[in-house]
């Protein structure tokens, strides 16, 4: 069995349309629209964003972004792992590849933006078991009660 491997993507591929489209439709399905901030195959294509698929040889097993606010702080957008890979260590894994990807940007702070329903809770865990936190909102997002707002401090963690 060959190891998973993660690399920077175009969003060209039908697969990863399909596995956007899939995550799209689910943020749809468990938040109100205007708590939805999911971004489109057009918003992951701006400049300020890096996207990276992981793949099992032929087959994709996820996604996840970062997106550059500003100097000093990344946002980790569109992580997702496809049905038939969850509980095999994907979201982890691309996880730890974005804090590395962060830290070599020399971002200071990873932020993130995900749901406060029980639909959410799988991603909250694994956030927190990684060293983020809870936290207030950032950017341009205000306070919602559908949202949660977590934060890593890149400044004093080691890289994986």
């Amino acid at each position: 069995m060959q190891p998973f491997s993660i690399k920077l993507d175009d969003l060209s591929g039908n697969e990863i349309i399909s596995l956007l489209q899939e995550h799209l439709q689910d943020m749809h399905a468990t938040s109100p629209p205007e708590s939805v901030h999911a971004l489109d195959l057009e918003g992951l294509k701006d400049p300020s964003v890096k996207f990276w698929t992981i793949w099992d040889g032929e087959n994709l097993a996820g996604c996840a972004a970062l997106k550059q606010l500003n100097e000093q702080q990344a946002e980790i957008k569109s992580m997702r792992t496809a049905k038939h890979y969850k509980h095999r260590g994907v979201a982890s894994r691309l996880l730890q590849h974005i804090i590395t990807q962060a830290k070599l940007s020399e971002f200071n702070q990873l932020s993130l933006e995900t749901g406060s329903m029980d639909y959410f809770l799988p991603a909250h865990a694994l956030y927190l078991k990684h060293g983020f936190t809870f936290c207030g909102p950032f950017s341009d997002y205000q306070a919602d009660p559908n949202s949660k707002f977590m934060s890593l401090d890149l400044t004093c963690r080691v890289s994986y």
